[in-house]
C-alpha cells in the first residue's frame, strides 16, 4: 500500500476543518437571528481555523535576532493587487494596541469578515501565485487547489453580518488552537436529534391531515360552481339558437339587396375603370416627378456632405500644420541654446589652451636654463676631472723628487691633500646639485607630458566644436528649408481657403439650378451627336444642360464663381452679347 504526502494530508485536513468552521458558522449565525460578536465561539473557531490555513507552507524568513514566520506578509500583498483594500490596511496599521505581525493579520481577517470582502480579497491574492511563492511552499495549501476551493466556500460568509471591537481585543497574545469537540457528534446528540425529528414527523402529520380536510372541501365547493356553471351554458346554446335563425333571416334579406346593387355596379364600372386608369396615370407621373426632385435633393445633400467634409479636413490639416511650426520653432529654440552653451564652453576651452600654452611657453624656458646649467656644470666637473688628474701626475713626479727632496716637497704634499679633499667635496657638492637638477627635470618633463595630454584633449575639443558647427549649419539650413516649406504650405493654405469659397459660392449658385443628369442625356444638347468614349458628357455651369467637348469648350466668369469656368456656346454668346450691351 503506497504512503500518502505528509503535505497533501495536512491540506484535505485543513480543507475539510474549513468546510465544517464555515457551514457551522453560517447554520449557527442563521439560527441564531442577529448580528453576531467578537465572543461568539464558532465566530471565534472560524478565524483560528483560516490563521492554520493560511500559515501552511508558509517560509521561514530570518531577520537580525530570530527566524520570523507570519501570515501579515501576503495579507499586507492584497493592498498591492486590489485598490480597495488599501483601507483595511491603513486601518489595521493606525490600532494602537497591535504591536506583532500575526496581531495586523487577525485583525485584518476580522475587518475583511466585516466588510464581506474576504472571499474577494484572498481570491485576488492565490490568482498571483508567482508572488505567493516568495512567501509560501510550492506544497503550500495557498499554492494549491485547496485554498481555491476554500476561497470559494468563503463567497457563503456574505450573508453574515459581524460586529467585531478590534480596537480594544488584545490579538497579538491569543493562542489558536481548534476545539474539534464543536464538530465531533456524540451518541447522546444523535439521540436528542432522532427524538426531535419524529417529534417534528408527528406534527408535520397533523399538518397535512388539516391541510388535507381543507382540500376536500373546496373541492366540494368546486363540484357545486361545475353543477352551476354547465346550467348556464345549456342557457346560453338555446340562446345562441335564436340568434342563428334571425340572422339566417336577415342574411336572406341582405342577399336579395346585394343582387341588385351588383347589376348597378356593373353598369357604372366601365365609368370607374376609366377614371381610375387616368388617376393611375396622374399618380405615375407625380411620383416619377417626386422621385427625381428627391434625387436631385439627395444628391444636393451629398455634395453638401463632401464639401462640409473638406473643409474640416482642410481645417484639421491646418491645425496639425501648426503644431509642426511650433514643435520646429521649440527645436530651433533648443538647437539655438545648445550652440550658445557649446560656443561659450569654446571659448572657455580657448582661454585655458592660452594659459596652458604660456605655461608650456614658460617650461620650456625653464628647462632651457636648467639644460644650459646642466652643461656649465659638466664643463666645471670636466675642468675639475682635469685639474685633479694633472695634479695626479704632479704627484707622481713630486714623489719622484721627494725621494731626494722630502723635507722640502712635504709641504707641497700637505697643500696638494687639502686641495684634492677641497675638490672631492666640491665634486660630491656637484654631484647632490646634479641629481636635484635630474629631479626637477624629470619632474618638468612629467608636467610637459600632461600638458601635451591637456593639449590634444583640447585638441579633440575642437574638433568636437567643429562637428557642432556643422551641425548647427546643417540644422540652420533645415530650418530655412523648412521654412520654405512652411510658406509654401501657407501659400497652399490660402489657395484652398479661396478655394473652398469658391466651392461655397458654387454651391450656392447650383442651390437654384437644376442640373440635368448623366444617364437622362444620351446626345448633346447643340449637335444632338451622342455620347461615347471619345465623346465624353461635360455640364455648362450656366444653364446646367449636359453637351459634349466641342460645343462646352469656353470658360468665362459667372457671379456665382470669380474664376472661369465651363459653359456651352449658347450661353457664352449670350453672355458676351450681355457684357457688351452693358458696356457704354
Amino acid at each position: 500500500m503506497a504512503t500518502k504526502d505528509p503535505t497533501a494530508v495536512e491540506r484535505a485536513n485543513l480543507l475539510n476543518m474549513a468546510k465544517l468552521s464555515i457551514k457551522g458558522l453560517i447554520e449557527s449565525a442563521l439560527s441564531f437571528g442577529r448580528t453576531l460578536d467578537s465572543d461568539y465561539p464558532p465566530l471565534q473557531q472560524f478565524f483560528v481555523v483560516m490563521e492554520h490555513c493560511l500559515k501552511h507552507g508558509l517560509k521561514v524568513r530570518k531577520s537580525f535576532l530570530s527566524y520570523n514566520k507570519t501570515i501579515w506578509g501576503p495579507l499586507e500583498l492584497v493592498e498591492k493587487l486590489y485598490p480597495e483594500a488599501e483601507e483595511i490596511g491603513a486601518s489595521v496599521r493606525d490600532l494602537p494596541g497591535l504591536k506583532t505581525p500575526l496581531g495586523r493579520a487577525r485583525a485584518w481577517l476580522r475587518l475583511a469578515l466585516m466588510q464581506k470582502k474576504m472571499a474577494d480579497y484572498l481570491r485576488c491574492l492565490i490568482i498571483q501565485r508567482d508572488l505567493l511563492s516568495e512567501f509560501y511552499e510550492y506544497h503550500a495549501l495557498m499554492m494549491e487547489e485547496e485554498g481555491a476551493v476554500i476561497v470559494g466556500l468563503l463567497v457563503g460568509l456574505n450573508v453574515i453580518d459581524a460586529n467585531l471591537c478590534v480596537k480594544g481585543e488584545d490579538l497579538d497574545s491569543q493562542v489558536g488552537v481548534i476545539d474539534f469537540s464543536m464538530y465531533l457528534k456524540n451518541e447522546e446528540d444523535i439521540g436528542n436529534k432522532e427524538s426531535s425529528t419524529v417529534s417534528s414527523l408527528h406534527s408535520r402529520v397533523d399538518s397535512l391531515e388539516k391541510s388535507n380536510t381543507k382540500l376536500i372541501e373546496e373541492l366540494a365547493i368546486a363540484k357545486n360552481n361545475i353543477i352551476k356553471l354547465q346550467e348556464e351554458n345549456h342557457q346560453l346554446r338555446s340562446e345562441n339558437k335564436l340568434i342563428l335563425m334571425k340572422t339566417q333571416q336577415h342574411l336572406e334579406v341582405t342577399k336579395v339587396d346585394v343582387e341588385t346593387e351588383l347589376q348597378t355596379y356593373k353598369h357604372s364600372r366601365q365609368g370607374l375603370d376609366e377614371m381610375y386608369n387616368e388617376a393611375r396615370r396622374q399618380l405615375r407621373d407625380e411620383s416619377q416627378l417626386r422621385q427625381d426632385v428627391e434625387n436631385e435633393l439627395a444628391v444636393q445633400v451629398s455634395m453638401k456632405h463632401e464639401i462640409e467634409l473638406a473643409m474640416k479636413l482642410l481645417e484639421k490639416d491646418i491645425h496639425e500644420k501648426q503644431d509642426t511650426l511650433i514643435g520646429l520653432r521649440q527645436q530651433l529654440e533648443e538647437v539655438k541654446a545648445i550652440n550658445i552653451e557649446m560656443y561659450q564652453k569654446l571659448q572657455g576651452s580657448e582661454d585655458g589652451l592660452k594659459e596652458k600654452n604660456e605655461i608650456i611657453a614658460r617650461l620650456e624656458e625653464k628647462t632651457n636654463k636648467i639644460t644650459a646649467a646642466m652643461r656649465q656644470l659638466e664643463q666645471r666637473l670636466q675642468q675639475a676631472e682635469k685639474a685633479q688628474m694633472e695634479a695626479e701626475d704632479e704627484d707622481e713626479k713630486y714623489l719622484q723628487e721627494c725621494l731626494s727632496k722630502s723635507d722640502s716637497l712635504q709641504k707641497q704634499i700637505s697643500q696638494k691633500e687639502k686641495q684634492l679633499v677641497q675638490l672631492e667635496t666640491d665634486l660630491k657638492i656637484e654631484k647632490e646639485w646634479r641629481q636635484t637638477l635630474q629631479e626637477d627635470l624629470q619632474k618638468e618633463k612629467d608636467a610637459l607630458s600632461h600638458l601635451r595630454n591637456e593639449t590634444q584633449q583640447i585638441i579633440s575639443l575642437k574638433k568636437e566644436f567643429l562637428n557642432l558647427q556643422d551641425e548647427n549649419q546643417q540644422l540652420k539650413k533645415i530650418y530655412h528649408e523648412q521654412e520654405q516649406a512652411l510658406q509654401e504650405l501657407g501659400n497652399k493654405l490660402s489657395e484652398s481657403k479661396l478655394k473652398i469659397e469658391d466651392i461655397k459660392e458654387a454651391n450656392k449658385a447650383l442651390q437654384g439650378l437644376v442640373w440635368l443628369k448623366d444617364k437622362e442625356a444620351t446626345h448633346c444638347k447643340l449637335c444632338e451627336k451622342e455620347f461615347s468614349l471619345s465623346k465624353r458628357k461635360h455640364h455648362c455651369r450656366n444653364c446646367g444642360e449636359i453637351f459634349c467637348n466641342a460645343c462646352s469648350d469656353n470658360e468665362l466668369p459667372l457671379p456665382s464663381s470669380p474664376k472661369p469656368v465651363r459653359v456651352c456656346d449658347s450661353c457664352h454668346a449670350l453672355l458676351i452679347q450681355r457684357c457688351s450691351s452693358n458696356l457704354p
